[in-house]
């Protein structure tokens, strides 16, 4: 055994006597790099035999040898640094992650507690899930109270443990011998601007310009959400609340809260304490739309109080399928006996004759919206209050639907983009790619050709139409560059604006980029 050590030791003193030297072999060639010593004696021992432009020659090799090794250091200083930075990070990202970690389950814990909470402050007002204490009341003949035959019917539900959607039972009662009813409607485009602009003016004193108008109609018509943005006061939920009451379904005004993480805020949720989906205004809404051929509309209020991504993602996928068949969101997972007649396997069909209206304020309280948003929705500046005027005294009025959209569809087929048009934007969206490196997506050329068309129905103009959607939909994306790098390139392409659509056209657009030029 003493034989085996001794080898074994002799055997092993080979490898790690490479590693040393190659370890003192490093380290002897840094203390030789160094050694002032040696560069001394060099120059002592060649000192005499210098002549004067030699020794100039000598400093300049003795400067350039000072420069290398302070670099040498320097660079040692870099890494050592640059170790140490990333060790830290490492350390960071690991606390970070822990504590992400502890909070998803402080999450989780609170959410569960919430909806027993929920349950209990249910059962001590006497009430049941998901019934609505805002139902009118009225005294029967009888003597005993009852409410409306909407909240008879609703009571009734309550009481069957079986029944999980109470409020869209109730629909069902409601509507359960109903017939879309056909209002004929005759308007134009151009005639529905000026009835809607006369009746918010008339019965709500709410004034708006006839082009303000134009955009809002043509941005439904591009999109199922449009986007009102703009300052504080100047009208946004207003307008979206005026064609509420002029086409007699009051919008549905959802205010968005800082705490929406998810499309729950929208829809509700199903309780697991109480077996009851907790319904809410915007799903009852849509489950109603889909009974009937009348125009609805949802008012997502200051929209970007939350992360619009979040909340809105889902719809947002949905909306974008080019068949309503596929426009279908789930509820819950499974069905039971007792769902709402309207609801598939847990799936609710997305009506199509409801529009979203988000309303924007642009401050340091909200967050910005993402492309994802704003390529799928149409903006609408509103940042100038309407000047009074005299309104023609103008009624409500119920529209179709179907009327509305056949509007949309014709406007479409008989104002579709000029050849001429069609090259221009062509042109420029050359021109964007070349200087700016951005370029239209397909999505985006689609909207504008059906905003641009209905603007046109409406009683614009074509040029105007194509101005306005580009500076919103297009121009927009610039403030994501670095705007010094492109201040030098404003001019030019306001240049080639005045070149392809003429000087007195596009101000939309001019305008825009001279603001954005002034923000350097």
């Amino acid at each position: 055994m003493d034989t085996y050590i001794r080898f074994l030791f002799e055997f092993m003193s080979v490898f790690f006597k490479g590693i040393g030297k190659i370890l003192g072999g490093f380290f002897s060639g840094i203390v030789q790099m160094f050694s002032i010593h040696e560069y001394l004696y060099i120059i002592e021992f060649y000192r005499k035999d210098f002549s004067g432009g030699e020794w100039f020659l000598v400093i300049v090799a003795i400067l350039v040898m000072i420069i290398i090794l302070a670099l040498i250091v320097l660079l040692i200083v870099f890494f050592v640094r640059k170790y140490l930075k990333f060790r830290k990070t490492l350390v960071e990202q690991e606390s970070m992650l822990q504590e992400i970690a502890t909070l998803n389950n402080e999450v989780a814990s609170l959410v569960q507690e919430k909806e027993k909470i929920l349950a209990m402050k249910v059962s001590q007002l006497g009430l049941k899930p998901g019934e609505d204490p805002t139902v009118p009341v009225t005294e029967s003949s009888s003597g005993s109270s009852t409410s409306d035959e909407e909240g008879s019917s609703s009571e009734v539900v309550d009481d069957d443990p079986n029944v999980r959607f109470t409020k869209l039972h109730s629909i069902d009662v409601q509507f359960k011998d109903y017939k879309i009813q056909q209002y004929g409607n005759t308007f134009t485009l151009e005639e529905l601007v000026e009835l809607f602009r006369n009746f918010a003016a008339s019965k709500l004193r709410l004034y708006y310009t006839t082009n303000m108008i134009r955009l809002f109609i043509s941005g439904l018509s591009a999109t199922k959400l449009v986007i009102l943005q703009g300052i504080s006061g100047t009208g946004k939920t207003s307008l979206a609340y005026a064609w509420g009451k002029f086409i007699k379904n009051d919008a549905i005004i959802a205010s968005v809260q800082p705490s929406w993480r998810d499309r729950t805020e929208l829809f509700g949720y199903f309780n697991e304490f109480t077996k009851k989906f907790n319904e809410t205004d915007v799903l009852k809404g849509m489950y109603l739309a889909g009974y009937t051929d009348d125009v609805y509309v949802t008012v997502l209020d200051e929209m970007n109080i939350a992360r619009v991504e979040y909340y809105f993602a889902e719809m947002l996928s949905i909306l974008e399928m080019p068949s309503r068949d596929e426009w279908i969101i789930e509820l819950v997972p499974s069905s039971w006996d007792n769902d709402p007649v309207k609801l598939k396997a847990g799936k609710l069909q997305i009506p199509g004759n409801m529009w979203y209206i988000g309303t924007i304020n642009n401050d340091d309280s909200t967050f910005a919206v993402t492309d994802k948003v704003y390529d799928r929705a149409m903006p609408i500046d509103i940042n100038d209050k309407g000047q009074v005027f005299e309104p023609i005294d103008t009624e409500a009025m119920n529209i179709n639907s179907s009327y509305l959209e056949g509007l949309f569809t014709e406007a479409k087929n008989k104002y579709p983009l000029t050849q001429e048009m069609e090259n221009k934007i062509s042109d420029m969206d050359d021109y964007v790619i070349k200087h700016f490196r951005i370029a239209f997506g397909n999505r985006i050329v689609k909207q504008m050709r059906d905003f641009v068309a209905t603007y046109v129905g409406c009683g614009g103009t074509e040029v105007d139409g194509v101005d306005y959607y580009i500076a919103r939909k297009i121009l927009r994306k610039f403030e994501q560059l670095n705007l010094a790098y492109i201040r030098d390139e404003i001019d030019p392409f306001i240049e080639f604006l005045d070149k392809s659509f003429g000087k007195e056209n596009f101000k939309e657009c001019k305008e825009y980029l001279i603001r954005l030029k002034k923000m350097v």
